[in-house]
């Protein structure tokens, strides 16, 4: 990966922790915090998407959605534990 896919993957991961973050009852956790999130959470998509055949097409925007989605579902859980 060079140094334009590897800026491209955290924009997108910034976007979606962002987006997440937005959706998500409560704060964010900052730039950092939901850069960290929208990576953690296109990971998430990226192997729960595929085994339940889901697809959102290509591109920057499929990719971003896939991983505000995958951000939504590692925030939902955070939370849950955090509340526990």
């Amino acid at each position: 990966m060079g140094a334009e896919g590897l800026l491209i993957f955290l924009l997108v991961g910034l976007i979606a922790g962002w987006l997440a973050s937005q959706l998500v009852r409560g704060g964010g956790f900052g730039l950092v915090g939901d850069l960290v999130v929208g990576v953690i959470g296109a990971f998430i998509a990226g192997y729960l998407f595929p085994a339940l055949n889901i697809s959102l097409g290509g591109g920057i925007l499929g990719a971003i959605i896939s991983a505000a989605i995958g951000a939504i579902i590692l925030l939902v859980i955070l939370r849950a534990f955090k509340r526990a």
